[in-house]
């Protein structure tokens, strides 16, 4: 991997927060880097920093050492004006403002710009609306009127508005049935593909990792333990992998890794 190649590169990262007095460290001399187009998984057990990450990325936390640089900026970067033109983000249940339509929540981040005649911005909206595979009809509900399935697709189209080249997902398929969840992956690979997006998501649900992810990096002491196509990193030693890939509820998703022949 090259760094002219990078999409992201997070380089000796410590994450240190402070808690009732006490300093807490999160991420300590952790290493990774994306590159164009991948789909790469982030997983690790509760603590282990995967949703911090994230945020990192996104340039809502600042490391405490290190560096974290995205599509060749420094992560805390992003958080000026238009930071959603480089780095969409679909957070774990959706984060839709409850008093805004469909079309006004997609439109938002648009909006914020105020650079934009209101016709444009309407049309843009509507357009990333049926790119997540809903229809117009849905844009004037709010959403109080909505499946979880389409809060998560109306989130989606939220976080593509501005057509960035990096997608982040918190637990996509979070919360939703087993047919829900099968479409919203079908939808991420396809906007993957035809997009052209390097995405990066965290998940607990092994049918999603194995139905999406390109690579899988694996957050635990501390660190990124191993990083590769999902059968080099179940065969790493260690106690988190083994269980999280290997115990009673991996048993379904090993047969999916055999399944789906592009995730090895």
């Amino acid at each position: 991997m090259t760094a002219e190649a990078a999409v992201v590169e997070v380089r000796k990262l410590w994450s240190v927060f402070q808690v009732a007095g006490r300093e807490i460290v999160v991420h300590k001399d952790l290493d990774l880097t994306i590159e164009r187009g991948e789909l790469v998984s982030l997983v690790g057990g509760s603590g282990s920093g995967k949703t911090v990450m994230l945020r990192t990325i996104l340039g809502l936390e600042v490391p405490a050492r290190g560096s974290v640089s995205v599509l060749g900026r420094p992560a805390d970067q992003l958080s000026d004006q238009g930071a959603a033109s480089r780095v969409g983000m679909l957070f774990q249940h959706g984060a839709l403002f409850s008093a805004f339509s469909v079309l006004d929540n997609i439109a938002f981040p648009l909006r914020e710009l105020r650079v934009l005649p209101a016709d444009l911005i309407r049309d843009a909206a509507l357009v990333k609306l049926q790119m997540v595979g809903l229809d117009i009809v849905h844009a004037y509900k709010m959403p109080a009127d909505l499946s979880g399935g389409m809060i998560k697709r109306v989130a989606l189209a939220r976080a593509l508005i501005m057509d960035p080249p990096l997608l982040l997902l918190d637990e996509p398929t979070a919360g939703l049935d087993p047919d829900s969840a099968d479409a919203f992956c079908a939808l991420i690979r396809s906007l993957h593909r035809e997009l052209g997006l390097t995405v990066v998501m965290v998940t607990h649900d092994l049918d999603t990792l194995f139905e999406l992810s390109t690579r899988v990096a694996v957050l635990a002491d501390k660190r990124m333990i191993v990083h590769g196509a999902p059968k080099d990193v179940i065969a790493f030693p260690h106690p988190f992998i083994h269980d999280f890939f290997l115990g009673e509820r991996g048993q379904r998703a090993m047969e999916l890794l055999r399944e789906y022949p592009f995730a090895v």
